[in-house]
């Protein structure tokens, strides 16, 4: 089986979270789990990876944090949530944009022989 190379994906990982964002709110062991459902499994989000994303892309503004408790009656303990800013929705299209782009370019060099 062949895996998905985290080179290969490495700059797409933004884009899939704040896809996910862009739904809802949302906190890091929901955004993974959803990331692994979408692919099929074939894509898991190392924690290191997505917390370092969550940490650059809230220095660039892109997100924005806060602390919430997991359900509505306070039962649990807190949770540091993430939601998506303006900016990230703008960074997010450009990104969508990109990948047609680059996506479009590769498949010029992706025929069997």
């Amino acid at each position: 089986m062949v895996e998905i190379s985290s080179d290969v994906i490495r700059g797409y990982n933004d884009t899939m979270i704040l896809s996910i964002l862009m739904e809802a709110p949302s906190y890091g062991y929901e955004i993974s789990k959803s990331i692994r459902n979408r692919t099929d499994g074939k894509y898991v989000i190392k924690e290191t990876t997505l917390y370092s994303a969550f940490t650059r892309m809230e220095k660039n503004g892109y997100i924005e944090s806060f602390v919430a408790d997991p359900d509505p009656e306070g039962n649990g303990k807190k949770r540091t949530y993430y939601r998506i800013t303006e900016a990230g929705r703008n960074y997010y299209r450009e990104k969508c944009e990109e990948w047609t782009l680059t996506k479009d370019v590769v498949e010029r060099f992706m025929v069997e022989r």
